[in-house]
């Protein structure tokens, strides 16, 4: 099985403002699900190279397991540091398709016209597509095959509210998540903050935040072996 994942390539939140990329532990969590499956994996992002990764989510101290295994296997940090190029990628390549979360895609993937392309083509495709913490912003501006929001009268989860208002960022983002995706008529639901929490809705599987990364990559598994049995 082939799997791709996509991350970021946006790495301040506003002009001169704090820095911002993709979340460490929602690569680093499905990364290893997939490579202990025996998934070959590809990743990418917009501009390609080396994507941003949030200083927050890599300060020293007592990391995440899976971010302690990524420091020092040289095998995955090379490979994060050559994404492919969106425009790269050939959707009929990949059984699946993962994106990891973090404030980025809320500027560069929520708009990105190839991804939208991608998750569309997927989806119709019926190939599992995950979406972690703020990664569910590259849903927003999808269609379906009749021109309707992706989301609408879909179940999905993202970053809550909550949560942004405790990051202390709300006020510098383009959309708070949860009430754009309700917007847009998806069925919106949360667990606590922090809550490992996942919804799955036919092959759109989408994780609350970065503990629910690893729930996430274990459902987009689960998901391709049922299409394989």
């Amino acid at each position: 099985m082939r799997i791709l994942m996509v991350l970021t390539s946006y790495d301040r939140v506003v002009d001169g403002g704090p820095k911002t990329g993709f979340w460490l532990e929602t690569f680093t969590a499905a990364y290893y699900a997939f490579a202990d499956a025996g998934a070959d994996i590809a990743l990418a992002s917009p501009i390609g190279g080396q994507p941003p990764i949030d200083p927050n989510s890599d300060r020293p101290g007592n990391p995440p397991e899976t971010v302690k295994r990524f420091k020092g296997d040289q095998t995955a940090r090379a490979a994060l540091a050559d994404t492919l190029c969106l425009d790269q990628v050939v959707c009929d390549d990949f059984d699946a398709v993962f994106y990891a979360g973090g404030h980025g895609p809320m500027w560069d993937l929520a708009e990105d016209r190839v991804s939208r392309a991608l998750i569309a083509a997927m989806h119709a495709a019926g190939r599992p597509i995950a979406l972690v913490g703020h990664g569910p912003a590259a849903l927003c501006r999808v269609a379906d095959a009749t021109g309707r929001p992706l989301v609408e009268g879909r179940r999905v989860t993202a970053a809550a509210n909550s949560e942004e208002q405790a990051t202390g960022l709300a006020e510098f983002l383009p959309f708070l998540l949860e009430d754009e995706l309700a917007r847009l008529g998806a069925l919106y639901s949360r667990g606590p903050d922090g809550a490992a929490y996942v919804v799955c809705d036919g092959v759109l599987i989408t994780g609350q935040n970065a503990n629910a990364s690893a729930g996430a990559a274990k459902a987009l598994l689960d998901s391709l072996h049922q299409r394989r049995s």
